[in-house]
């Protein structure tokens, strides 16, 4: 004889739906565990040692003051009495101004001692050279160049010693025309002492000219030429 179970009442039909609502729980209470905390708490009280010092006393002090002291007294005034028939001497103050024409003659005595360089560019009357005395005012200065180019090249006599050695080149002269016409001050700048020598003494042997003048007054006036020595 074989038993025959209810099939309702059969718990493996069941199984799947257990089995899941088991590891729910489990899952819940895994959860929990995992999320719960644990936390140490410690009381404890510090007390602080303060000393009550609002309560302390302060001694209340007073500044002296001191008056000042008194002024001294006034010194007493001495009074010199002049007798009426004491004479005083007066001082005198002469006066130090000067009247114009006493001014005006002092600048005129200092123009006529400065001598004053005025250079040939720009003085009104310039030197006369010897034979230029006719020629027109605004013609003069040409004058005065070409006379001077004819002195040198007439007066013009190569050094000896240069010609040997090959030296050639510009001399440059500089000299002054003296308020009286008479040439001074002859200054050379050259590349060879030799060369020097014969430009100074070429202008040495410039004649007397008539002086330049400013302002109607006889002037020095600076003059500078360049002589060439070139050898053929």
């Amino acid at each position: 004889m074989q038993l025959k179970k209810n099939p309702q009442s059969d718990l493996r039909n069941y199984s799947s739906l257990l089995f899941a609502f088991g590891l729910c729980i489990v899952l819940l209470v895994s959860w929990r565990a995992i999320e719960a905390k644990t936390y140490e708490t410690k009381y404890g009280y510090e007390s602080l040692n303060v000393d009550n010092d609002d309560d302390e006393e302060i001694p209340i002090t007073e500044q002296l003051k001191t008056p000042p002291p008194p002024p001294p007294p006034p010194a007493p005034e001495i009074i010199e009495v002049v007798e009426d028939e004491e004479e005083i001497e007066e001082t005198i103050i002469e006066s130090t101004e000067t009247d114009q024409e006493e001014i005006v003659e002092e600048v005129e005595v200092m123009e006529e001692e400065m001598e004053m360089d005025i250079p040939f560019a720009i003085i009104e009357d310039v030197p006369l050279f010897p034979g230029c005395e006719r020629v027109a005012k605004s013609k003069r200065r040409d004058c005065f160049q070409e006379k001077m180019n004819i002195h040198i090249r007439k007066n013009f006599r190569y050094p000896e010693i240069a010609q040997e050695m090959g030296i050639q080149g510009r001399v440059f002269v500089m000299f002054t025309i003296g308020s009286d016409g008479s040439i001074i001050n002859i200054k050379t700048r050259g590349p060879d002492k030799n060369l020097e020598k014969e430009a100074k003494r070429i202008i040495t042997k410039l004649p007397q000219m008539t002086p330049g003048r400013q302002r109607g007054r006889a002037v020095r006036v600076p003059f500078s030429i360049p002589i060439q020595f070139k050898l053929q």
